[in-house]
């Protein structure tokens, strides 16, 4: 456990223990960053590609909208998850694990709440801003840029955090770094495959559609569609609601787990 000898009332997360977490991940992103730049933006730019012209050619409308906008908003989400929860996941294990970062951050007056809230924050800042790349590629083939798509980075940094937090999870409780491909395969790669990127879910099976409802990935497909072509507030509400209630609880489990791992 950490002690912190101060004359004040400490609050549970100290805004100069997150700051320097930030400014530390900031530092060593500066000797990185094209790196994970181009993993995080280019692998859902070339799906936006692939399936938006490869499919487009076969299928010109989708859902009301053109096939390309509709993959090209869709990927948007896409991108998120990439750069959220893989570095949750991998990042997190090699730093805590490995090169036992998180040991000599622990020994400053920072403790595990803080840690990994500014962890899940950095790693949803980044998202925010990745999941835009896709979103100017539709542009650049014909989506119409509109005002309320200034949301999508607000939109990508609360899916991205609850996504960062679910990696997190995952390295605290996975014992080897193999062990990440059950989590992948079977949990984030159907999530993927069902959130209505590539296709709509309307023509799924009841019981699909329902479970598409708890998918995290689907709602932010459907908040970024609607930044693209007009709000439905009713709706809307429900998938941000839904976004919230995600993120806030794979933040307390993340902080749960990373605590058993590293102070217990």
């Amino acid at each position: 456990m950490t002690i912190r000898t101060v004359g004040r009332r400490l609050h549970r997360l100290e805004r100069p223990a997150l700051a320097g977490v930030l400014y530390r991940e900031m530092v060593n992103f500066s000797s990185y960053w094209r790196s994970a730049t181009f993993s995080s933006t280019v692998e859902p730019t070339i799906y936006l590609l692939a399936f938006g012209f490869g499919f487009g050619s076969l299928v010109s409308r989708v859902g009301g909208y053109d096939y390309v906008e509709f993959v090209g908003t869709g990927t948007v989400a896409t991108a998120v998850l990439f750069s959220s929860v893989f570095p949750g996941m991998f990042s997190t294990f090699v730093k805590h694990r490995f090169q036992r970062t998180y040991d000599a951050i622990l020994a400053a007056p920072v403790d595990t709440e803080e840690l990994v809230t500014a962890e899940a924050l950095w790693i949803a800042l980044r998202a925010g801003t990745y999941g835009c790349a896709p979103l100017f590629v539709a542009i650049a083939f014909g989506l119409d840029p509109r005002p309320q798509m200034i949301v999508v980075p607000a939109i990508g940094f609360v899916a991205g955090f609850g996504w960062a937090a679910f990696g997190i999870i995952v390295a605290a409780t996975m014992k080897s770094i193999d062990n990440f491909s059950y989590v992948i395969s079977a949990v984030v790669t159907p999530l993927f495959l069902v959130a209505g990127t590539f296709f709509p879910i309307d023509g799924l099976p009841q019981w699909a559609q329902d479970l598409a409802q708890l998918n995290p990935l689907y709602h932010t497909v459907q908040l970024v569609r609607h930044a693209a072509f007009g709000f439905d507030p009713p709706a809307d509400v429900v998938h941000v609601a839904a976004l919230l209630i995600f993120g806030i609880a794979t933040w307390r489990v993340a902080i749960w787990r990373m605590s058993r791992r590293l102070v217990l």
